[in-house]
């Protein structure tokens, strides 16, 4: 095989490696998905024999990744790769699946951490409570992924829209606990949820006045187990203390940068950043010089941000306790109408 050739192959063989969970076994993965023996996919992995492209081709769909990687290295091109809403009734359901199998990934590296540059509450705390979790399920449907059938549709408690996700969210829920955390927080991590439950209510959406209120105080039991997790330091489900499988939860307060929602997963020696778009989505990079950049500008942030978990009593009753003002001040606007 041409050395030069024998290189790019080896480096490929990297990056299906970075591709699957530490515990697997990359001859068995080879093996089973070209269809080939165990000594067959040990020549190619050592770069004895040379993959056609056809095998090319199946490996890089089968491990979602681009062949791009390996010839740009020396570019400034940036790959990413990403979903988009197919506009389907089921894109919902498959966005669900998609962030699970996500935090699965995560999950699987014995080495692992997640960074959130937060501008609106990250979606997992949503997920505490039934009643918002079906709230937003219920917005993102009807505003974001325009599903027909909610047209004309409105928010009440006849139809229960966290139902038929019930058990994609207590699976998301179970795994993200346990996946160590930083988050980068300022007062204007609420805005989207609490604007989004007021415009509802203005347009006639929310036609009840008291599924408005109760989804503000919603928001305010989310409120008391954030805090009650930066005090520990620790991950939990609401209503319930941190035990032995709770990731690590660090909470940073920075008053000056409002964040975008970068969502960053350190899995071993390697880093994916993920970039939010169209409100929902997000595209994924291993590009590595990319993802240095990025977690440099990270480590930035938090150094010149408040750690407010496990720490800084003061600032941290300071902080939640300026994010329940913003929640009462919505409840009073509703009560006196």
């Amino acid at each position: 095989m041409n050395h030069e050739f024998s290189h790019y192959q080896s480096q490929f063989f990297q990056l299906i490696k970075g591709a699957i969970p530490p515990y697997a076994s990359l001859v068995d993965e080879i093996s089973e998905v070209l269809n080939v023996s165990m000594d067959s996919a040990y020549r190619r992995i050592r770069g004895e024999k040379q993959l056609d492209f056809e095998e090319i081709r199946i490996l890089c769909q089968k491990f979602n990744i681009s062949i791009d990687r390996i010839f740009s290295q020396d570019s400034n091109s940036i790959l990413f790769q990403g979903k988009l809403n197919h506009e389907g009734e089921d894109s919902f359901r498959e966005w669900m699946e998609d962030v699970l199998a996500q935090l699965n990934l995560v999950h699987s590296f014995p080495k692992r951490h997640v960074y959130f540059l937060v501008k609106d509450m990250p979606p997992f705390h949503h997920y505490y409570h039934p009643l918002l979790a079906g709230f937003k399920f219920f917005f993102w449907m009807k505003s974001i992924l325009f599903y027909e059938s909610l047209k004309n549709e409105k928010f009440t408690l006849d139809k229960n829209y966290f139902a038929p996700f019930q058990e994609l969210t207590h699976k998301i829920l179970k795994i993200y606990n346990k996946v160590p955390t930083s988050e980068i927080w300022n007062e204007e991590g609420l805005h989207t949820t609490l604007r989004q439950i007021e415009v509802y209510h203005e347009m006639g959406l929310i036609p009840d006045r008291n599924i408005t209120l109760s989804l503000y105080n919603c928001v305010l039991e989310v409120i008391d187990h954030l805090e009650k997790m930066a005090e520990t330091g620790r991950k939990s489900i609401l209503g319930h203390p941190p035990n032995d499988d709770s990731g690590e939860y660090r909470l940073y307060l920075n008053e000056i940068v409002l964040g975008d929602n970068t969502f960053m997963a350190e899995i071993g020696p390697n880093k994916i950043t993920y970039l939010n778009h169209s409100v929902l989505f997000f595209v994924g990079s291993t590009d590595q010089k990319f993802n240095e950049a990025m977690f440099n500008n990270l480590e930035n942030l938090m150094k010149k941000s408040t750690l407010i978990s496990g720490t800084g009593e003061k600032e941290r009753k300071q902080f939640f306790n300026k994010l329940r003002k913003k929640v009462y001040a919505k409840i009073a606007l509703v009560e006196v109408l």
